[in-house]
């Protein structure tokens, strides 16, 4: 098992288009990093032969289970809200770079193509969330959806558990958050038009880069930067507040696109923007370098070391405030075009904020102030 970067890293040439059996087409990782917290696992290294082949593109399982809670309190000190929930772990988005791939590992499960293919179904995630509003000690604060993984990837067509959760809120009056990069929010658009009205709901679209080639390499399975526009142009036009994730910026990938996220994102009817500067942090670490290196031969040394450069010679960084904005002069030229073009396209210039005041549990009275 690969436990540390390999040190002919240098010497990596094949791009996946050459070397079609060993590279798993529509999957961001190409292989399973070892679980820190199992003593003893069974791992393949290699994929040799086509049987091999074979077994390592198994399509995605979704694993249903009766989940005890569904609403976590976040202890990071620069995350945007105080709650999240999310109805799904694992992601099939299959995005090389999340950071919510080491959370798998505390499922017994990789970080690398578990994550994408073993996908944990919180069946129960409505009636959770409805018994931890109805706790009389609950003091209304807004709740994140999809803090962790995406709350619309594919297993919500089958499942529509976010629906179930939007029911909740709106029952509740309770206020929440979303980010999302699939189109598949579009189906919420009549409850989520819904709730804007009451003030109690937000969107975020990620959008990390408009080159097709590079997308459909580094998130796989997640929708276009067309549909992602389309998404902000007609939720916005519903009257729901929508904003713009660009993350994460990636120095000599994608950090160039962000006039263009913003602009493109403004004209659309978003309103609010964010972004994270590439951090890689346990097990992502060994499963980007082997991305970039095996779909980039010729300017991973370039990525690699701008990586480091913004991160004081590491590849990640866990101190809050930093860790996600980098530090150096590429991290400081991302952060001069996010706050010079945010200006020019008047992002984030309106003070709003998701309403509280409404919160009612069922039978209750609405607060009078």
């Amino acid at each position: 098992m690969q436990n540390q970067l390999p040190q002919d890293h240098h010497k990596v040439k094949a791009r996946p288009q050459e070397e079609s059996v060993q590279y798993i087409q529509g999957r961001g990782a190409q292989f399973n990093t070892k679980n820190r917290f199992l003593k003893d696992e069974k791992v393949k290294e290699h994929i040799e032969g086509i049987d091999d082949w074979e077994e390592t593109n198994l399509p995605t399982q979704y694993i249903e289970q009766q989940s005890k809670t569904i609403v976590n309190k976040i202890e990071s000190q620069d995350v945007g809200m105080g709650y999240s929930m999310n109805p799904y772990a694992g992601c099939e988005h299959g995005c090389i770079y999340c950071y919510a791939r080491n959370v798998h590992e505390y499922w017994g499960y990789s970080a690398g193509l578990d994550f994408e293919q073993k996908i944990l179904v919180k069946i129960n995630a409505p009636q959770l969330l409805r018994k931890f509003l109805m706790h009389p000690k609950w003091e209304c604060a807004p709740i994140m959806l999809s803090g962790n993984t995406d709350c619309y990837q594919p297993a919500e067509q089958q499942y529509r558990l976010t629906r179930g959760l939007l029911e909740v809120c709106n029952e509740f009056n309770q206020p929440v958050g979303i980010l999302t990069k699939n189109s598949w929010i579009l189906k919420d658009k009549d409850i989520l038009q819904e709730m804007a009205k009451k003030q109690i709901v937000s969107a975020m679209v990620s959008i990390t880069s408009f080159n097709e080639d590079l997308r459909r390499m580094m998130e796989p399975r997640t929708t276009t930067a067309k549909q992602k526009l389309k998404v902000i142009n007609e939720l916005s036009k519903a009257g729901v507040r929508m904003g713009v994730m660009m993350g994460p910026m990636i120095p000599g990938l994608n950090e160039h696109e962000m006039q263009r996220i913003m602009k493109e994102a403004a004209d659309n009817g978003a309103t609010f923007t964010a972004y994270t500067f590439i951090r890689l942090n346990g097990a992502i670490k060994f499963l980007f370098h082997d991305w970039l290196y095996k779909n980039f031969p010729n300017h991973a040394d370039k990525v690699w070391h701008l990586i480091q450069q913004s991160h004081d010679g590491k590849v990640n960084d866990s101190r809050w405030g930093v860790r996600m904005r980098g530090e150096g002069s590429i991290a400081d030229m991302v952060a001069q075009q996010y706050k010079k073009y945010g200006k020019l396209y008047n992002m984030n210039a309106e003070r709003w904020e998701l309403d509280c005041t409404k919160f009612k549990r069922p039978g209750e009275q609405g607060k009078l102030f």
